[in-house]
């Protein structure tokens, strides 16, 4: 989990990258300045991890029905994540007060259609991640050594079946901790 967690976190960073700067360029900023903050690792990483146990419950809807609620989770997580950090900082490292369709300077409701494409993205995105976690847990000398102790069944990371990888992954991980706690 804590690597996907890592990796959720950078996936979202380029995003951002991305999106401020196409949209410096689309305002003639020759540079194409863009700009995210260090706050928005922890919030992207967990904003994912969240939107992974929202994805498992609302699998047997169409996808674009979960993105719809994909994106009013990204809205919820923007908003609380905004609003605690003007709490604890004093300001929102982001602030929209300044635009039409702001609420309360933590989210434009105008950014909507570019959550709702993140959200479409974001499955395709999980499950290139996953396989990605998965295969390289396959190949450490601590996941063979678990397999050969019985404590991941051997062969139990199946290739091409990203989310199962990623549950196996998490139970892996999660049985690594206990191995090392007293």
């Amino acid at each position: 989990m804590l690597s996907r967690f890592l990796l959720y976190g950078c996936t979202g960073w380029v995003l951002e990258v991305l999106f401020t700067g196409a949209n410096a360029a689309l305002r003639r900023d020759r540079s194409a300045t863009a700009q995210t903050y260090l706050w928005m690792h922890p919030i992207y990483g967990g904003t994912a991890l969240a939107l992974e146990e929202v994805s498992a419950r609302l699998k047997p809807l169409p996808r674009p029905v979960r993105a719809l609620a994909y994106t009013a989770l990204i809205f919820g997580a923007e908003y609380a994540t905004g609003w605690l950090l003007k709490k604890l900082l004093g300001r929102c490292p982001w602030d929209y007060a300044p635009h039409r369709w702001s609420v309360h300077g933590f989210i434009r409701l105008d950014y909507a259609p570019a959550w709702y494409l993140t959200a479409l993205l974001f499955e395709p995105v999980r499950d290139g991640l996953l396989h990605v976690t998965s295969e390289a847990l396959r190949h450490t000398p601590e996941y063979r050594e678990a397999e050969e102790a019985g404590v991941v069944p051997a062969g139990c990371l199946p290739e091409g079946e990203a989310e199962q990888a990623g549950v196996v992954a998490t139970r892996f991980e999660q049985a690594q901790v206990v191995e090392v706690s007293p």
